[in-house]
């Protein structure tokens, strides 16, 4: 029985009974082939072409027909002025390969690539300085070459690195841009970044606090899509999110892994929102060295309170309540810090407004029309406590048309009365009068006349001798009068029989 070869390298399968006496030549011949199969071989290339022989041209002729081809792992060298091609022949051999490009540039144009290719198929680029894993198909005229690490899959890790100071990285080589992922070892800090030199340009960076930093000005979360985006930080017992409400169109911070739930601040497109309308107080703390504060909102109250401290509704300082009303607990409320200018409170009216306001330059306390302290004054205090009226002082005047027997004025409410008698009055003792309070008391007598006025014992009249006053019916008089003291009540002559 004669001898066959395998397909790939043509490997001599002795037959039975042949090649008696000189079966260890063949043996050894085959072994040679063996050996190339588990080594490295260093090929010289020139010009733009190589043919690159997978196996025995002729099987059994002896070992002058042991090919470059058979080694697996293959470094071309050599100076080249181009890139070069190389074949892989026969084209109807399956093989693989682990290629080096280490060759130089003999001119100025490189460095060049080395294409590997076999048949019409597909080429594979190795590009200077790079090392491929290559497989080809053997198709014969159409054979193709493959990246057998296009579509790397790994089961378990990768490492990247030996251990030694030296930057790590893996390239993506585009087109137009390249980027990197690698260790910058100088810094300690893994790095995104564009370009091939890890580094340079970053776009992210990892330390060894696992402390993340986004050099460039602006980090975008989400592509756009109807989507919720979100930032989740996962805490032992609690979690928080700062996140994109993409249905409400709201930034929202809150507590929990799910955007909109459980909000505590809300941003829309005018509006800060504190609280998501839960039944629970919700504040703003200012925690100080000393002394916090807070803002907030006491929900069972439904006031807003500012006070001390950071529990809400705990020594306010000022409340407002659902009905707007303004209420300072506190013993005083100041306006104003110290400085030189004017300090005022404005009531903004429909039709008029009024303040009530300290005029610096006039150390004058004025309250008066407008919003603007000093013009159109109706009151001014002095720092020598002198009161000056901008117009004519106004008091409050009772007229009582019908009045006989005991009357009491109530000096409390009014400054001026006047009365018309209508019986014989006597004026009784009052209880509300103030000490420097001044007035006058207009009498009328009604169209019968002669109506009689008596005095209780607080009306002092001068040298104690009483009052006359007019009887002709429908006489009016005046009759000034100045609180000395409480129970004294100084009547001036009267001003009789006005028309």
């Amino acid at each position: 029985m004669a001898s066959t070869y395998t397909t790939s390298f043509g490997i001599e399968k002795i037959g039975s009974g042949e090649q008696s006496g000189a079966w260890g030549t063949t043996t050894n011949h085959n072994i040679d082939i063996l050996d190339r199969v588990a080594s490295y071989k260093s090929v010289g290339l020139s010009g733009s072409t190589h043919t690159l022989t997978v196996r025995e041209a002729s099987p059994g002729s002896g070992t002058e027909n042991l090919q470059d081809g058979m080694y697996r792992v293959i470094k071309f060298t050599g100076a080249l002025g181009a890139n070069n091609t190389v074949t892989i022949a026969p084209n109807t051999t399956a093989a693989y390969f682990i290629i080096t490009n280490a060759t130089t540039d003999s001119g100025s144009g490189g460095p060049y690539n080395v294409i590997l290719t076999q048949g019409s198929g597909a080429n594979i680029t190795v590009p200077n300085g790079k090392t491929a894993v290559v497989y080809c198909d053997g198709a014969g005229s159409g054979a193709a070459v493959f990246d057998a690490l296009a579509q790397l899959y790994v089961s378990d890790s990768i490492q990247i690195g030996d251990g030694t100071a030296e930057d790590t990285k893996i390239v993506f080589d585009g087109n137009a841009q390249d980027f990197y992922m690698g260790l910058d070892d100088s810094a300690d800090d893994l790095v995104i970044g564009l370009g091939s030199t890890v580094g340079t340009t970053p776009a992210i960076s990892i330390d060894e606090n696992q402390a993340v930093v986004f050099p460039a000005a602006k980090a975008t979360i989400g592509d756009g899509t109807a989507e919720d985006t979100l930032l989740i930080y996962n805490g032992n017992a609690k979690d928080f999110y700062v996140a994109l409400d993409d249905s409400a169109d709201k930034l929202v911070v809150g507590v929990g892994s799910t955007a909109g739930t459980n909000a505590i601040l809300t941003l829309d497109d005018d509006a800060v929102t504190i609280g998501d309308g839960a039944a629970i107080d919700t504040k703003i703390v200012f925690d100080g060295n000393a002394q916090d504060f807070y803002i907030g909102l006491d929900d069972s109250a439904d006031d807003l309170v500012i006070g001390l401290g950071s529990a809400v509704g705990t020594t306010p300082a000022v409340s407002i309540d659902e009905n707007q009303a303004v209420v300072f607990p506190a013993a005083s409320v100041t306006v104003g810090d110290g400085t030189a200018e004017d300090t005022k409170l404005v009531f903004d009216g429909n039709a008029q407004d009024f303040y009530i306001g300290l005029d610096d330059s006039a150390d004058d306390l004025v309250i008066g029309l407008g919003s603007s302290v000093g013009t159109t004054p109706a009151i001014s205090i002095a720092e020598t406590q002198v009161t000056t009226f901008g117009k004519a002082a106004l008091g409050a005047t009772l007229t009582d048309t019908s009045n006989t027997g005991s009357i009491t004025l109530d000096f409390s409410a009014y400054q001026n009365f006047i009365l018309t008698f209508t019986g014989d009055v006597t004026l009784a003792n009052p209880s509300t009068e103030s000490v420097g309070q001044t007035g006058v008391i207009t009498i009328i007598q009604d169209g019968t006349g002669s109506r009689t006025l008596a005095l209780g014992t607080d009306y002092e009249t001068p040298a104690g001798g009483g009052l006359t006053i007019s009887t002709a019916a429908a006489a009016v008089d005046i009759i000034p009068y100045f609180v000395k003291a409480s129970g004294s009540i100084q009547l001036g002559a009267p001003q009789l029989a006005f028309a």
